[in-house]
């Protein structure tokens, strides 16, 4: 398989398939009648508001001269992806349990907790109250927090890690 792979992994195939058509001068809606589709469905695809379909994909593939397969790989890191995004979403700590202050400069409700792990962790000990801190412990586990956490000799939190 291409190498891109591991490169474009979780990126929406129409994004790379955009990028194809620019570097190759290519307008989208010519190239769609020239494979035999709609240009409505390609820029759907383009645009992200479509996925990918195997049809389609082995044409695209086949005009362009991409490697077979290539196409919906993406497809399918794609919806991996997602996936796994929904699932960070729903594996959050008890959100009640933080004030609401403590992330004033962002919305809680929007806060990937597995994705962003390094940042609640360092805010949550270097601001938070110890009921909350005791939250980020129970949620992350203590391994994974003294591998997130930026200690340093003057760390403001560093009597919060004797907790640990």
């Amino acid at each position: 398989m291409d190498n891109r792979i591991n490169i474009l992994k979780g990126l929406h195939p129409g994004v790379f398939l955009q990028r194809e058509l620019k570097k190759r001068k290519l307008k989208s809606g010519q190239f769609a009648e020239s494979i035999g589709e709609h240009p409505q469905t390609m820029s759907a695809i383009i645009h992200g508001r479509r996925s990918m379909n195997t049809p389609l994909s082995l044409r695209i593939e086949k005009a362009l001269e991409l490697e077979e397969g290539f196409l919906m790989s993406l497809q399918i890191f794609y919806d991996i992806a997602l996936e796994k995004q929904k699932t960070a979403i729903n594996n959050r700590p008890d959100i009640s349990k933080f004030s609401p202050t403590l992330f004033w400069d962002t919305s809680i409700d929007n806060i990937n907790f597995a994705e962003h792990s390094k940042f609640v962790i360092n805010r949550v000990f270097e601001r938070g109250t110890e009921s909350e801190i005791d939250e980020i412990i129970r949620f992350y586990g203590r391994e994974k927090i003294l591998s997130e956490l930026d200690i340093t000799q003057h760390s403001p939190f560093a009597i919060n890690i004797r907790r640990l």
